[in-house]
């Protein structure tokens, strides 16, 4: 839309949103970026991918890619950021319909796996070993994932199990058998709903 402007001479001009339409161009590239990244990172890992290998994908000289994200830390917490916000997103929606402490365990273990094996790349860089990134970068990523990870917590805190049961293990299992899947899940075998199922039901016989 053009924006009319009076000049000093009383003459009506109309200008053009440049600005606005540089910003839109700057947050489309950006997101090209993102996605291009979380899709080498999730191929290749973190380390193995470089900033020249994410410009490449988009076409974009390496150097230009520093006017969205200062570093390549930068780059990854931004995506990672994006694969939390994503499951937690699908997650909170699942389990929002349901009611008793089991079936809520079972919806929010379906949709994490749906998200996983989706070929969502920033679902999957969730799953990515954090151990030989910077330790400034890991404490960030892990934040991230603690506060996703909160939600599991919040669940398993009212399921009803023996007493004595370790819960904090117990997270980390069912979270563990569930990052795992994509590793050896082949398209056409059973959906993600009957593995994740069959997980719960398991535990829920004990």
């Amino acid at each position: 839309m053009l924006t009319p402007a009076l000049l000093p001479n009383k003459c009506l001009v109309y200008i053009a949103p440049m600005a606005r339409t540089a910003t839109i161009h700057a947050d489309n590239r950006r997101d090209e970026l993102l996605r291009a990244a979380a899709r080498l990172f999730a191929r290749s890992g973190f380390e193995a991918t470089s900033m020249r290998d994410i410009a490449g994908e988009v076409g974009m000289i390496a150097g230009s890619m520093y006017y969205h994200f200062p570093s390549k830390d930068d780059l990854i917490a931004a995506v990672y950021a994006r694969g939390v916000t994503q499951i937690t997103e699908a997650v909170r929606a699942a389990i929002d319909s349901a009611r008793a402490p089991w079936d809520r365990l079972e919806a929010a273990c379906i949709a994490h796996l749906q998200e996983l094996l989706a070929e969502n790349a920033f679902a999957r860089v969730m799953t990515a070993d954090l151990s030989r990134l910077p330790p400034a970068l890991r404490r960030r990523l892990v934040a991230r994932r603690d506060a996703y990870e909160a939600l599991f917590v919040e669940i398993l805190d009212v399921l009803p199990l023996p007493a004595g049961t370790d819960r904090r293990l117990l997270r980390l299992h069912i979270l563990g058998a569930l990052n795992w899947t994509p590793t050896w899940y082949r398209a056409g075998g059973q959906p993600p709903a009957a593995i994740a199922g069959a997980l719960v039901a398991s535990l829920r016989r004990g």
